[in-house]
């Protein structure tokens, strides 16, 4: 059955992506709430925008009366929160952002949908769902061998994880305390096409191109588990309709990778694909190609060494599995930013 579904931050990147999903592949309405702030990137969703089941509001999730004409207007069935400022770096330089987006923003979503959950009509209340979507790092640091689960404890380290552990709490208390129809996920690192490229994957390909410095935390031997976004989509659009009201999903894509080795697998590919590129081995000659463009920096204030998702509950209860291996995403993504490239030297 078709139904309406409200996305805030829809033209960021896994926002974009999601919508690209739900308009390709479902036959569902669906309605972009976007502040259009830095990250966003409206030409993620050229092709698709034209759509008649499209539908594009410009504004802030902090305007209660804003979101609350949104919901009036367009009369959801479902609701994903994906609206939110998610650059660590930037949080520590400057927190209020975060502060005011990722807390404030989501008690006011909370407070309109719950406003406009009570209105709905028996049939049509009972089917609504909040759907908020977070991120690993709520859960902080961890130790080696172990893995996040639903159950682990919170711990977050910098500014951002802080303002979404904060978020995650608003919303499970919003289900206890109000009744709201919710449900949670918690997602690893996201790569693909359209990603801002102050993140680490599209910043590598990006400066190594442009022949600049590829600046690496530290030692580099950071651990993160990377999903590629598309399988990433999939997986909420699965706890959208299945999953269970009051429940938390972690989603990853059983691929712990250090940083310096992703950086190093990017030079690789690069020397492969863009050969006459003036940074790589063969046209520069440098024994080291691109490689010779990583500085070690000073490390990040808080940064966590490693993090590790368990996502056996969403495999198991909602039968999903990421598909796309980490060196073909990663091979995809790579060449969509050199046509990027490309098309802008033109």
């Amino acid at each position: 059955m078709s139904k309406v579904i409200l996305v805030t931050g829809g033209s960021g990147f896994i926002g974009s992506a999601l919508i690209r999903f739900l308009l390709n592949h479902t036959e569902h309405r669906v309605v972009n709430l976007d502040k259009l702030t830095y990250a966003s990137n409206t030409e993620s969703l050229i092709g698709i925008a034209s759509s008649k089941r499209y539908h594009f509001a410009l504004g802030d999730i902090c305007d209660r009366a804003f979101v609350t004409r949104v919901l009036k207007e367009y009369q959801p069935d479902c609701l994903m929160h994906l609206a939110a400022e998610s650059h660590v770096d930037r949080s520590i330089n400057g927190a209020g952002e975060f502060m005011q987006t990722n807390i404030i923003g989501t008690y006011t979503l909370l407070e309109a949908s719950r406003e406009y959950h009570a209105s709905l009509a028996k049939d049509k209340r009972e089917c609504f769902r909040f759907h908020h979507i977070s991120t690993d790092e709520v859960y902080g640091d961890l130790e080696e061998g172990a893995s996040f689960t639903e159950s682990s404890r919170y711990d977050p380290s910098s500014p951002y994880s802080a303002s979404k552990a904060a978020s995650d709490h608003l919303v499970r208390a919003w289900y206890r305390t109000y009744g709201l129809p919710i449900v949670v996920s918690n997602c690893s690192n996201n790569y693909g096409p359209f990603q801002h490229k102050e993140k680490l994957i599209p910043q590598t390909i990006s400066n190594a191109l442009a022949g600049m410095p590829i600046p690496v935390y530290g030692n580099g031997l950071q651990v993160r588990d990377w999903l590629y976004v598309e399988d990433h989509v999939k997986a909420l659009y699965s706890v959208l309709t299945d999953g269970v009201v009051g429940q938390t999903y972690n989603i990853g894509g059983n691929c712990e990778k250090r940083n310096i080795d992703i950086v190093n697998a990017i030079c690789e590919l690069l020397e492969k694909l863009v050969p006459d590129n003036p940074n790589s081995l063969a046209a520069s000659g440098h024994p080291l190609g691109f490689k010779q463009l990583i500085v070690h920096v000073k490390d990040r204030p808080g940064h966590d060494v490693r993090y590790s998702v368990d996502s056996s509950k969403v495999e198991k209860e909602l039968n999903w599995a990421p598909l796309e291996s980490f060196e073909a995403g990663l091979k995809k993504t790579i060449e969509w930013y050199i046509e990027q490239e490309t098309k802008v030297s033109e």
